[in-house]
């Protein structure tokens, strides 16, 4: 990386001696969102964005509609939505895919229809406790400067936009579409201060034809909004608490510009292994009154949380220990995961001043309760080993990258000589978890905190068998673009096991036909096995009929850790250790007569699969982010 240039930095630290001159209007002539004298105005008249996330990828495509008016009943006039670099091209090799649940121009303009602008956030980076902060793991691989203006970087996402940008151009407002505004990246001030990088990624924009309103979104502190704004476009501030603090800060640096806060954390999101976090009612509903008052704009993150669906789900890091988003992104918002209006719904409705009758249904149909078998179908080794086409010999494992493999589990099998007597096999850099097998027995499960095992030697050679399974990809701070997979050599004591077959398990990828030649030929290896089988872990199925589809809530007890799939739909993570105990399956997923649930268990498999009528979610906790 030496040998690269970087363009210098723009320092914006107030609004005193600009390095551009202050705009007191939207970016361009036509724009329907202006602003001038600390108020915005939309079309001449006074406005106020009143904006409620709802992102099209974490939402069934046949219920977007669905959503989008549940957010208009709740009194808003906005919808606003990231877009995921990595949902739309997963492989660089591959154009990226505008179609089905990608299809964003689709929303956008399905937004439009029911009479709602849109704010569009395309980053690239968007954080969203989405898996690499929605960048590809294919581009976080290669050896770049990630939000910055290192030209390997810019040149990846000019492409990207290339792509994207002019789509979303011809529904602009100006080109009589709902698009209204843009955001520039995504609180970038809360990661660096390259401010060439944010000046490049507006210029960008307006270079492939965005026209409407632009503005940048940091957190309401000086450090964060030195490092994220830029002179000539709107600042905007996220927040959970405290928008008075926020309001007084915003003005003495761009005491021109209006108040938007483009993220109000009603809810918060949750991690595996902690509690389900909620916001109450009448914190929130104080904020948000908070923020509107003397003609602030507000954008309710989330209005509608929806569903990391598949491997999708983020992580964080705190303490060096990797934080695991759940499969859930209900948020507490007040547009609950599967659509039902929450009591945090009806207050915000009153607390915004809204007269109208609600048009939507208090909560969407569900399946009536069951209990339905859970029959085991194939071994874990045994299916998993018939899937592992493929594979990479190296002296050492192949990481996720290496691979060209960006979620799900990778089987690494090596044959080491191992001494009689006792020894400790050392993982010295595993991410995420792994579980290990000599000869087909499982010795343990490792993680960066629990790394050694020890292992019982025979002076033989051994079938050194390591699953190392993916639990998220860091989607905020300096973790993002973290790579996975065993990083570091694996040790019996001192000495370096070499020689390692490293076979892709792209659980995401697999289509419904995929999965179920896995399983058959799965069991066919359980069945050749001399050794006893173990219907503890490994894949099973339960057959639901259903007579018309409808929402459902699966619950596995008794099961502790794996997958699940609904008609060879990767539905998401199951976990024992909480907090979410039911996954969201919503009614498109299913149809009527028979229905197959497939479940991936690697820890213990429980006897039934259940079906609920409601979401459980955990033991609450309250929670308000703050900035200090």
């Amino acid at each position: 990386m030496s040998s690269i240039t970087y363009p210098p930095a723009v320092t914006d630290s107030s609004t005193t001696q600009p390095s551009e001159p202050p705009s007191t209007t939207a970016t361009a002539c036509g724009a329907a969102l202006s602003w001038r004298d600390g108020r915005l105005y939309r079309g001449g008249v006074p406005h106020r964005i009143l904006s409620g996330s709802l992102h099209y990828f974490r939402v069934h495509p046949d219920l977007w509609q669905d959503r989008i008016r549940r957010i208009a009943d709740l009194g808003l006039n906005t919808v606003d939505t990231y877009v995921p670099w990595n949902f739309h091209q997963l492989h660089e090799d591959r154009s990226p895919r505008f179609d089905g649940w990608r299809d964003l121009e689709r929303f956008i303009r399905t937004v439009g229809e029911e009479g709602l602008d849109v704010v569009v956030r395309p980053g690239p980076y968007i954080c969203a406790e989405w898996s690499n902060g929605g960048l590809p793991s294919w581009l976080t691989a290669k050896d770049l400067a990630i939000r910055s203006s290192d030209p390997a970087f810019t040149t990846a996402v000019a492409r990207w936009f290339d792509h994207l940008i002019p789509r979303l151009a011809t529904l602009q407002a100006s080109r009589g579409g709902p698009v209204v505004a843009v955001q520039v990246e995504n609180e970038f001030g809360s990661y660096g201060d390259d401010h060439a990088y944010v000046r490049w990624c507006r210029d960008a924009l307006v270079e492939r034809g965005i026209g409407e309103l632009l503005f940048t979104a940091d957190g309401p502190t000086e450090l964060m909004l030195d490092g994220g704004t830029l002179p000539g476009t709107l600042t905007a501030a996220t927040l959970g608490s405290k928008p008075e603090a926020a309001r007084r800060l915003l003005v003495s640096r761009r005491p021109e510009e209006p108040f938007l806060v483009a993220e109000f954390w009603n809810g918060w999101f949750d991690h595996w292994g902690e509690r389900h976090h909620v916001r109450g009612v009448e914190s929130a509903v104080h904020t948000l009154r908070g923020i509107i008052a003397d003609h602030g704009s507000v954008s309710i993150y989330m209005a509608h949380g929806g569903t990391n669906f598949g491997l999708w789900a983020g992580a964080n890091e705190s303490d060096g220990r990797l934080e695991p988003v759940v499969t859930s992104y209900d948020s507490d918002a007040p547009i609950a995961e599967d659509g039902r209006l929450t009591p945090k719904f009806f207050a915000m409705r009153e607390a915004l001043g809204v007269r109208e009758p609600v048009r939507s249904a208090a909560r969407m149909p569900t399946l009536p309760p069951a209990h339905v078998p859970l029959v085991h179908r194939a071994g874990l080794l045994a299916a998993l080993r018939a899937a592992s086409t493929g594979a990479t010999t190296t002296p050492r494992p192949a990481s996720f990258e290496q691979l060209g493999l960006d979620a799900g589990m990778v089987l690494h099998t090596a044959h080491p000589r191992i001494p009689a007597g006792e020894h400790r096999l050392l993982f010295t850099d595993v991410r995420d978890r792994a579980r290990v097998f000599a000869d087909g027995i499982l010795l343990g499960v490792v993680d960066a905190r629990s790394p050694e095992l020890p292992v019982t030697g025979t002076g033989r050679l051994v079938r050194l068998e390591v699953l190392v399974e993916n639990l998220g990809r860091i989607n905020y701070g300096p973790g993002v673009g973290r790579h996975k997979g065993l990083l570091g050599p694996v040790l019996v004591d001192r000495r370096m096991v070499q020689g390692w077959q490293s076979a892709p398990l792209a659980l995401q990828e697999w289509s419904s036909a995929e999965l179920s030649d896995t399983i058959a030929a799965g069991f066919a290896a359980s069945s050749a096995e001399t050794a006893p089988a173990t219907e503890s872990t490994g894949f099973a199925v339960a057959e639901l009929h259903v007579g018309t589809p409808a929402d459902t809530f699966l619950a596995l007890p008794g099961s502790g850790h794996g997958l699940v799939w609904v008609n060879g739909f990767l539905l998401g993570r199951h976990w024992d250790i909480g907090p979410q105990v039911t996954l969201y399956c919503p009614a498109p997923l299913l149809r009527a007569g028979s229905n197959t649930v497939t479940v991936l268990e690697l820890e213990r498999l429980g006897k039934t699969l259940e079906l609920r009528d409601r979401a459980e979610l955990g033991p609450p906790e309250e929670y308000v982010e703050e900035f200090d």
